[in-house]
């Protein structure tokens, strides 16, 4: 899969049931935010999970369903993620994705031919179905939930308010209004306080009505 592409319309069978991404998902207008981890029982992924389980509600309160995956079968998530509750006292609220078979880690070329596992890997998915991020990491590296929540928030106010963010960005910061396509438009665009040049000018993220906020 590519940026801008559409996510693959299937049905997966998870730890919190079957889930069909275009009804259960897109089609209550929500986000996707899916993330593959290499395999079930391992050391890096067994912090990640913990780590986007206390992320969990934000991500909820963001209108964004997290959704973990790998190659491993239903029933090795459901050993692993219970010895995660045991050792760290903490449930994992979100559905994990088995696919044994591959057939969506190859859709999605997220399998590392040489070990057979799935890479650690990224997909942020807007209502419409479209690939809006995407990021691929080391098997022995692991992802920095902040971030992930940062460029989320930012793919959130970019879909809702037409706006870009710039370097940095956090909620909060001023927001990049849309640069101008005509002359008249340009030469207009420079009388504006809050303009740099023709091509970048600023907006407070205050000025954003409400539900363009995050």
């Amino acid at each position: 899969m590519k940026l801008y592409q559409k996510f693959p319309d299937v049905q997966v069978l998870t730890t919190k049931g079957v889930i069909d991404f275009y009804k259960d998902i897109f089609g209550k207008g929500k986000w996707l935010f899916l993330f593959a981890h290499p395999a079930d029982f391992t050391p890096v992924c067994t912090t990640e999970f913990v780590a986007f389980a206390k992320a969990y509600e934000e991500f909820k309160r963001l209108n964004v369903e997290l959704v973990g995956m790998s190659v491993d079968s239903i029933y090795s998530h459901i050993a692993w993620l219970s010895d995660i509750e045991q050792r760290y006292g903490i449930k994992i609220p979100f559905p994990l994705i088995a696919d044994p078979d591959k057939k969506l880690a190859r859709t999605l070329d997220i399998i590392d031919e040489n070990s057979g596992v799935t890479i650690r890997a990224v997909f942020l998915v807007n209502p419409e179905g479209t690939i809006r991020f995407m990021a691929y990491y080391p098997i022995e590296y692991g992802r920095k939930i902040e971030e992930l929540l940062r460029i989320t928030k930012a793919a959130i106010v970019n879909y809702k308010a037409k706006v870009s963010l710039p370097v940095d960005w956090e909620p909060g910061d001023d927001v990049i209004i849309p640069a101008p396509t005509t002359l008249d438009e340009a030469e207009l665009r420079m009388k504006l306080p809050n303009a740099k040049a023709w091509y970048l000018a600023f907006k407070k993220y205050e000025e954003l009505p409400p539900d363009q906020r995050v």
